[in-house]
Order: C-alpha cells, then structure tokens, then sequence
C-alpha cells in the first residue's frame, strides 16, 4: 500500500497526489502555453517538482532500499553514511556498492523516471 493509499482513506478524494498531478498540469499546459521567458521556464520546473512530488506520494517501491539498508545493518541513509564516513564498513565493498546502487535506483525511478533503462 502506498502512502497515499493511506491517506486517501481518511482524506477522500481527491487524493494529495491527484491535487498535486492536476496543479503541474495547469502549469504545463495553461501557464506555459500563456507565457514565454522566465515565467515559462519557471513554470516548468515547478510543474516538474510537482510530477516528482506525485511519484513520492504514490511510491509502492521503499521496500528494496529499506531491505538494502537492513542487509548491511543500518535504519536509514545517514547512519549508513556515518558509517561509511567511521570506517565501519571497510572489507564490506561488495555490500556497500550493492546497496547504494538499490539506493540510487530507487531515487533516480521516482526523480527521474526512464533514466536507467
């Protein structure tokens, strides 16, 4: 179930990433094609962060990137990071590159979908 799933049921629709996906469309599409310049490319990006934003909310995937951190022992990024930093996983290359590719995967599907295929 993904976070929205969640909040969807209590919240009703529509659902924050519906509220969300419908404001970067206004933005792609009546904004941009209104303006030109700095609006325009400002509406873009703002549009863009709001599509990133709508695939956090839906995100069903955190499971691979929690499994990956649990495998080398840790709860979240900054206490593998602290790690890595300490020397805590030194002879552990295999493992360490293995998760921080799960990591990265995992971020680039949401931030920027397409990117590894």
């Amino acid at each position: 179930m993904s976070r929205s799933d969640s909040a969807s049921e209590l919240f009703g629709r529509p659902s924050a990433a519906e509220l969300v996906a419908a404001v970067a469309e206004f933005l792609d599409g009546e904004v941009r094609s209104a303006t030109t310049g700095a609006v325009n490319f400002h509406a873009r990006v703002a549009a863009n962060a709001l599509r990133i934003v709508e695939r956090e909310l839906l995100d069903s995937g955190a499971d691979a990137p929690r499994a990956a951190l649990a495998s080398l022992g840790y709860a979240d990024e900054d206490a593998l990071a602290v790690a890595i930093r300490a020397g805590d996983l030194d002879g552990r290359d295999t493992d360490v590159m293995s998760c921080l590719r799960t990591l990265v995967r995992h971020r680039l599907a949401v931030a920027h979908p397409g990117y590894d295929a």
